[in-house]
């Protein structure tokens, strides 16, 4: 179905119920009229990193459902599914045929080559130290083929997560192959994963490599045209790449709201905040809390140092049970510029706090993302991190059906739901509308949505520091 200006839930296939059908059932009477669109998070195959090392895309892991199940889903609300654009698992028959065949394989062009990447007597420490990477070694693993040889490919993420060399023609092929079938199966919105780690090129630090990025950009958009369905980049960096990606007429992810609203909430003041939202497109998804921690790097020169220094140390201080150990190398983080926690949770539990803080979002040029614990305003799970000593699970809950009942009554929740179903509803958001911003002193925040012939102005006025709020829609008071 066409793409639409409403809530968008991020979640996985198994965690509000146990499986897409529960699933189902809770969109359809437990957050009725909250959501109008769903990023469903990998539901293939995987062998690691909770479904983001896919061993291929052409089945639903039978332990969530099947293809039918989404079909049925995507009936009712538009849906965006993940490509990994940067890897496939080691686990996938493309890589264990190229581990049997060697150079023989019809896959062996699939995988970059460590060792064929690099001229005679590279890489060098300055080389290794240029790549942009998120942990503190060489991106390589060395694979051992059926006949004893080695050879290094590059790993730029966890160790069943094998790169793709997007050059060769054998992978252009399996990308184009596999969009067309998600998209046939479905998919209004294909995002791309890891999309700034798939251009490697010598000398550059691999990372958002320009103009080859852009020409992978065309070529999968160009795979896709005649569909009718679109792409999403995903980049977790500064935000003028995104706004690069802007320029060129593609929807972005605003990855920066998070850490801009904590501080603002933190501080009480209004300025950055402001500042951030009126430079934003309104083709954007807008996020408060993602399956991974909530980026740093992301609110850079948004956020001065000093700001981000002090946002950081707040959300260790007021936070409830945030801990830098949860996002350390104990707890298998693999990203270090992010940090581990429920948005709910970075807000020390705090009702009113977090309410304001959806109600920004709601406001907010772009189409709101919420993820699926965010919606319900879900503690930081300590008993799963522990139980897994995986940092990012802390923000990853397992809602059972009658968990999901049993949450939605809670005032704080019923308020939000009521929220995001006004928000779905109301004409002034429109994004071909307009937006005002404007800070009446250094604690408040005033931002007026009009629709585009101008007959419907929706306003909130936010004061950050005593946490009251007024909402008006063509000047009647809404409450929620």
């Amino acid at each position: 179905m066409p793409i639409e200006n409403k809530v968008m839930l991020i979640t996985y296939p198994d965690s509000l119920g146990k499986n897409l059908k529960e699933l189902d059932e809770i969109l359809s009477e437990d957050l009725k009229g909250a959501v109008g669109g769903i990023h469903l998070l990998p539901f293939f195959p995987s062998t690691g990193d909770r479904g983001f090392a896919p061993t291929g895309y052409t089945e639903v892991d039978p332990k969530f459902g099947d293809w039918s199940d989404i079909e049925k889903i995507g009936k009712k609300y538009y849906l965006m599914f993940d490509f990994m654009i940067n890897h496939i698992s080691r686990q996938s028959k493309f890589y264990k045929d190229f581990k049997q065949k060697k150079d023989k394989s019809k896959y062996a062009d699939l995988f970059l080559s460590w060792d064929k990447f690099w001229p005679e007597g590279r890489p060098t420490r300055k080389d290794i130290d240029l790549i942009y990477k998120r942990k503190d070694r060489a991106p390589y693993q060395e694979i051992t083929f059926t006949d004893g040889s080695k050879e290094k490919l590059w790993n730029t993420f966890g160790e069943e997560q094998i790169d793709m060399d997007v050059r060769k023609e054998v992978t252009q092929k399996f990308i184009k192959d596999t969009l067309r079938a998600l998209i046939d199966h479905g998919a209004d919105i294909i995002r791309l994963d890891a999309f700034a780690y798939a251009v490697k090129k010598l000398d550059t630090n691999d990372f958002f490599v320009e103009p080859e990025i852009w020409d992978l950009l065309k070529q999968v958009q160009d795979d896709i045209s005649d569909k009718g369905a679109m792409i999403l980049p995903e980049i977790h960096e500064h935000y003028s790449m995104p706004f690069k990606i802007s320029k060129h007429g593609y929807y972005i992810y605003d990855f920066a709201l998070p850490m801009v609203t904590l501080y603002s909430l933190y501080s009480g003041k209004s300025n950055r905040l402001a500042d951030w939202l009126k430079k934003c497109p309104m083709k954007q998804f807008t996020t408060l809390d993602t399956h991974d921690g909530i980026g740093v790097v992301d609110a850079r020169d948004i956020l001065s140092p000093d700001e981000i220094k002090y946002t950081s140390n707040e959300l260790y201080k007021v936070g409830a049970n945030v801990k830098k150990k949860y996002s350390s190398a104990e707890y298998h983080n693999l990203d270090i510029y992010q940090i581990n926690t429920t948005y709910y949770s970075a807000l020390g539990n705090d009702d009113k706090k977090y309410f304001i803080a959806r109600l920004i979002q709601m406001f907010a040029p772009g189409i709101p993302q919420v993820y699926y614990v965010g919606m319900l305003a879900g503690k930081n799970d300590i008993e799963l991190l522990e139980k897994t000593k995986e940092g990012r699970n802390i923000n990853r809950h397992y809602y059972g059906r009658e968990e999901v009942a049993e949450e939605t009554k809670r005032p704080l929740v019923a308020a939000l739901l009521k929220l995001f179903n006004f928000r779905n509803n109301e004409a002034a958001f429109d994004l071909d509308g307009s937006i005002e911003i404007t800070t009446p002193n250094e604690n408040v925040i005033q931002i007026t949505r009009m629709n585009k012939d101008k007959t419907r102005k929706a306003r909130a006025v936010i004061n950050l520091k005593n946490l009251t709020y007024q909402v008006t829609v063509n000047n009647e008071v809404i409450n929620f």
